[in-house]
């Protein structure tokens, strides 16, 4: 549930035998469009006390790159990226209070430069999570790069914690199948947690967004880079915040997309997410309505489409739908379904097309899929890490530990944001409620003072990262270093999405021109 994942949607591949199982609904003025494949698109610490200085042996280590082997489970799967992608690991200390003891491997991935003789540096990516796998990501999302990839070395990496560096551990596969969140109950939860603990006790206390941003910098010197040029998406922005707070003066060409809210506590977010992923819907539900007129699922009005939505949530869980594959579709699943079509305005067509299957067939093949590309779940069956790393980094990263009480108090504003995504969502306010380790604060901190501008771009249709969040981490990272677009448009990352915010972005990462604060884009 969105509650649980501020991450990027994965592409969630419908399957030939899941797309022909459902009648296409007829559209108004011709056939049903085919659904579009979701595209990958693209929360922080208080500040430290001073740490010990790194040894030459990790700021002066040289990567070995070899030519990258398939993604792992715990990365997400699939096939080797292909010719042009090197990956290798840096090694970093496992906790930086103790910088000459116990170290990890931090996964890394790149593709050179297309034109080396107008080459800039490294740009290095973080798309989002908190626990997506950069290492898989990149070259999914590569080809949107590409002016980017002719004088940058692309660079992304899995963050301490996510995929192949040091990932955290919890529940096995089947568990999973059965909730592929942390749960909603204090017991659903304590055995999440408990898990976590079992599998990965050591990692637990060093995986925050602070000590990730120390690994960046960590990484800005194996590279050889004086300054970090640095594309954030989603929690990237949060992770780049924290990282602009920590290390000013090595901040190089820098774009946030689709921004976190530093302002906000957890309890805020979620509200916030809550109406964005509202309004989301109530774009979607209109989409509908033009599209398919008397045949749109959620019926003549948004009023009419959140009661038809919340019925089929009802009746699944009294009995879940059946797939072609054997698995249930239960209610949360359907619902963790319905906020994935909402990321891409492109995948709204999923969203018709799964909630017609439910609504005249009863099966539930298309939100299932999406559903598993949202929680990382592979066609083998098989889960990525990225809920236990987003559970663990999350938990990290806020010290607020919310009652049941705490929780109820909040059910009404959550019920009024949203009549869909209210209720379940505010369930996620518990999530770290029995986390064994403390976490380090309440909001991040991104204050920049002296740092090189960075761009930081809101959408005013984005389900998880609302606008507003875009203009507050401009101001928070101070005067002179927030520079802020908005775009007004659909979906979660504006980026290759958006002509106007795409060329403004180029014209800052590729000549250094950056645009006007306050730049509106259409």
């Amino acid at each position: 549930m969105p509650h649980r994942i501020r991450r990027p949607v994965r592409a969630a591949v419908l399957t030939a035998a899941a797309l022909l199982a459902v009648p296409a609904l007829a559209a108004c003025g011709g056939d049903a469009k085919a659904p579009a494949q979701a595209k990958p698109s693209g929360s922080a610490a208080a500040s430290p006390a001073p740490l010990p200085a790194l040894p030459a042996a990790l700021t002066g280590q040289k990567p070995e790159w070899r030519t990258c082997p398939a993604p792992s489970a715990a990365q997400g799967g699939g096939k080797a990226p292909g010719a042009g992608w090197e990956c290798a690991t840096m090694k970093a200390p496992l906790d930086y209070a103790k910088p000459g003891g116990e170290t990890i491997d931090v996964a890394l991935i790149r593709k050179k430069a297309g034109d080396a003789g107008k080459r800039i540096g490294s740009l290095v990516y973080n798309f989002g999570g908190p626990g997506g796998s950069g290492v898989r990501t990149l070259p999914q999302a590569a080809d949107e790069y590409k002016k980017l990839g002719a004088v940058y070395d692309l660079v992304s990496f899995d963050p301490r914690g996510v995929g192949n560096s040091a990932p955290v551990l919890c529940l096995d596969d089947k568990t999973l199948d059965e909730d592929p969140g942390t749960g909603d109950t204090l017991a659903e939860i304590k055995k999440f947690t408990d898990a976590c603990k079992q599998k990965s006790a050591r990692l637990l206390p060093h995986v925050g967004t602070a000590d990730t941003a120390r690994d960046m910098d960590l990484m800005r010197q194996v590279l050889g880079e004086q300054k970090l040029n640095y594309f954030g998406i989603s929690y990237g922005t949060r992770l780049g915040g924290v990282y602009a707070h920590l290390f000013p003066k090595n901040v190089g060409r820098t774009v946030f997309d689709a921004v976190v809210d530093p302002t906000a506590d957890e309890a805020q977010a979620g509200l916030g997410q809550a109406k964005g992923f509202q309004l989301a819907l109530e774009h979607a539900m209109k989409y509908c309505r033009d599209t398919y007129t008397a045949n749109c699922p959620t019926g003549p009005s948004d009023a009419e489409g959140n009661k038809r939505i919340n019925e089929l949530l009802e009746k699944l869980k009294a009995k879940p739908a059946s797939t072609d594959s054997g698995r249930k579709l239960t209610s949360d699943l359907a619902l963790t379904g319905i906020a994935a079509s909402l990321y891409d305005k492109e995948t709204w067509e999923y969203l018709v097309q799964g909630l017609g299957e439910l609504r005249q067939l009863g099966t539930g093949n298309i939100l299932l899929a999406l559903a598993d590309g949202y929680s990382g779940r592979g066609e083998d069956g098989h889960y990525d890490n990225s809920n236990a790393a987003q559970a663990a980094i999350n938990c990290v990263d806020t010290s607020r530990r919310y009652t049941v009480e705490e929780k109820t108090a909040q059910e009404p504003a959550f019920r009024a944001a949203s009549p869909v995504f209210g209720p379940e969502m505010v369930e996620g306010l518990l999530g770290c409620s029995q986390w064994p380790v403390r976490g380090t604060g309440d909001k991040p901190e991104v204050g920049a003072a002296g740092a090189a501008p960075i761009v930081v771009i809101g959408n005013t249709g984005d389900p998880a990262t609302p606008v507003e969040g875009a203009k507050r981490m401009a101001d928070a990272l101070g005067r002179g270093v927030g520079v802020n677009l908005t775009v007004r448009g659909e979906g979660h990352g504006s980026y290759g999405h958006n002509a106007c915010a795409t060329k403004a972005v180029d014209a800052f990462l590729v000549d250094g021109t950056a645009p006007a604060d306050g730049t509106v884009c259409s």
